[in-house]
C-alpha cells in the first residue's frame, strides 16, 4: 500500500469524517493525465476521494480521463465530443454522419473560425446529462470548464476548481507573438476566456490550488474573494519517493514542459544550459514533453549546438517518469508562471534537488530560497545558469535540499490531504444550498435513503 493510501485509508460506509459518504459528479472537459495538469488533478483527487469512502463518478470528454483501477465507488462516464484535436488528425472536419445535434455543429463552427470550443460545448453536454439524472448526486464538481451550460440548476450544488485564470496564459502568448497575425490568432483562440470570466463571477463556490491563484482569480476574473477557498494539491508521495537503487546520472537536468508554450519558460532553460556547459561539459537536459520541430526552442537548441545535449521524451509510464526524475542531479521548473506546479512537488517528493523560478505560485510549493531550493527570477537565463552551476558542483547542497524538499511535500502537499479538504468544501456548499433550496435537500435525502448505498 502506498503512503497516500495509508494516510487516507479506505473507510467503508463513511466519508472519512464520520458523516455519510457523498455521491460526487466530477466533470472534466480534458482528462488525460499524460498531457496536462487537469488530468493529473482528476486522477489523483478521484482516487483519494474514493479511498475516503465517497462515490465518485468522473464525467469526461476526450482525451478521456485515466482512473486508478480496483477502487469501489470510482467510475468513469464518457461524454464524447467530436474529438476535433485528436492525434494524428487535429483540426479535422467530421463526416456528415458524425453530427448528432446542434452542439456538435457549434463545436465545428467554432473550430473553423479559429476558436477553441471545448469548454462551452462540454458544459452544454454536461448540463443535459446531469439534468437527465436529477437527484443522483449530492454535489457537482467542475474542473475548470467554466462554461455557460453549468449555470442554473444542475440538480445538485456546484463547486468549481479554477487552477489559475487562463487569461494569464493568453497574455503570455500575446507577449510572445512575433507579429499582428499571430496576435489575432491568439485572441481568437482564447475567446472562450470571455465566457469563463462571465461564468466565474456567478459561481457560488470556487476552489483553487494556491494563494497566488486565489488573488489572480479575484484580479483577472472578478470573483469575490469570500467565494474562493484554497485547497492545496500535491504529489503522489508513494509513487514519487526516493530510491537509492536508481543511479544518479552526472550532469542530468530534468524538466517537464511543452516545447513552445511560453508560459513554461523552456527557452530560458535551454539558454541557461548553453552557459552551464562551459563549466560542466557533461550537463544535459531531458525534457518530459513534446518536441517542437521548429520555433524558438528548436532554434535556440540549434543556435547553441545543443542537439546532443537536449532530449525530449513523451509517452513514458509513471514508473519511468519517477525513475527519470530520481536519476537527475537537478530537477528544474523554469516557468514564467504556475498556478501551483505539480512538477515541483513531484520532484521534491523523490528527494531530487529542485531549482525553480519565483513565477506565480511556485514559491508556495517549492519554499523559500535556500531552504528547499534555489529560487531565481522567471525569464532570467543567467540566474538559471548560476543556480544550475551551484547545484551541479555541490553534492552536499544537493543532498540537503533534496531531503528538505521531500519533508516539505510530506508535510504540506499530498493528495490525501487535498481530498479531505475538498470534501469539506463540498459539505459547506451543500449546507449553503440546503439553506436556500430546502426542497433540493429533501429530495437528496429521499434518494439517499431509497438507494441504500453510495457504493
Amino acid at each position: 500500500m502506498t503512503a497516500e493510501a495509508m494516510e487516507a485509508g479506505p473507510r467503508k460506509g463513511s466519508g472519512g469524517d464520520g458523516e455519510r459518504p457523498l455521491r460526487i459528479a466530477l466533470l472534466t472537459y480534458k482528462g488525460n493525465p499524460f498531457c496536462g495538469g487537469q488530468g493529473v488533478y482528476v486522477r489523483h483527487l478521484s482516487r483519494e476521494l474514493a479511498r475516503l469512502g465517497h462515490s465518485v463518478e468522473v464525467i469526461g470528454a476526450q482525451p478521456y480521463p485515466v482512473l486508478d483501477e480496483g477502487l469501489d465507488g470510482l467510475k468513469l462516464t464518457e461524454l464524447p465530443s467530436l474529438d476535433l484535436y485528436r492525434s494524428p488528425d487535429p483540426f479535422r472536419t467530421p463526416k456528415r454522419d458524425e453530427y448528432r445535434d446542434w452542439v456538435d455543429a457549434l463545436e465545428v463552427a467554432t473550430m473553423w473560425t479559429g476558436g477553441f470550443p471545448e469548454p462551452v460545448t462540454f458544459s452544454l453536454r454536461a448540463r443535459r446529462h446531469l439534468r437527465a439524472r436529477q437527484g443522483e448526486f449530492d454535489v457537482v464538481h467542475d474542473n475548470q470548464t467554466l462554461g455557460y451550460g453549468l449555470l442554473g440548476d444542475l440538480g445538485a450544488p456546484l463547486v468549481t476548481t479554477i487552477h489559475h485564470p487562463i487569461t494569464v496564459d493568453r497574455q503570455l502568448e500575446l507577449d510572445a507573438a512575433p507579429d499582428w497575425k499571430r496576435r489575432a490568432s491568439v485572441r481568437r483562440w482564447y475567446a472562450f476566456t470571455r465566457m469563463q470570466k462571465r461564468v466565474a463571477r456567478r459561481l457560488p463556490s470556487v476552489l483553487t490550488v494556491s494563494g497566488t491563484s486565489r488573488q489572480e482569480i479575484v484580479d483577472h476574473l472578478g470573483v469575490r474573494a469570500d467565494r474562493i477557498e484554497v485547497v492545496h494539491i500535491g504529489a503522489d508521495t508513494g509513487l514519487f519517493s526516493p530510491d537509492p537503487a536508481v543511479p544518479e546520472v552526472p550532469g542530468r537536468i530534468v524538466t517537464t514542459s511543452s516545447a513552445d508554450v511560453p508560459l513554461k519558460g523552456l527557452i530560458h532553460l535551454v539558454e541557461a544550459l548553453a552557459k552551464v556547459r562551459a563549466d560542466h561539459p557533461g550537463a544535459h537536459l531531458v525534457v518530459v514533453g513534446k518536441r517542437a520541430e521548429d520555433g524558438p526552442v528548436a532554434q535556440a537548441i540549434e543556435r547553441h549546438g545543443l542537439e546532443g545535449a537536449v532530449e525530449f521524451v513523451k509517452g513514458i509510464t509513471d514508473a519511468e517518469l519517477v525513475d527519470l526524475v530520481r536519476s537527475a542531479q537537478v530537477a528544474c521548473v523554469p516557468s514564467l508562471y504556475e498556478g501551483f506546479s505539480l512538477p515541483a512537488a513531484e520532484a521534491m517528493a523523490t528527494g531530487t534537488p529542485l531549482l525553480a523560478t519565483t513565477g506565480g505560485a511556485i514559491p508556495e510549493v517549492a519554499g523559500p530560497d535556500g531552504e528547499t531550493c534555489p529560487a531565481v527570477p522567471p525569464g532570467d537565463a543567467g540566474a538559471l545558469a548560476h543556480g544550475l552551476n551551484r547545484l551541479l558542483g555541490d553534492g552536499e547542497l544537493r543532498a540537503r535540499l533534496g531531503a528538505a524538499g521531500r519533508a516539505r511535500v510530506l508535510a504540506k502537499f499530498t493528495w490525501a490531504q487535498a481530498a479531505k479538504g475538498t470534501a469539506d468544501r463540498y459539505r459547506e456548499a451543500m449546507d449553503r444550498s440546503a439553506a436556500t433550496h430546502p426542497g433540493r435537500a429533501a429530495a437528496t435525502t429521499t434518494y439517499s435513503t431509497h438507494s441504500g448505498s453510495h457504493r
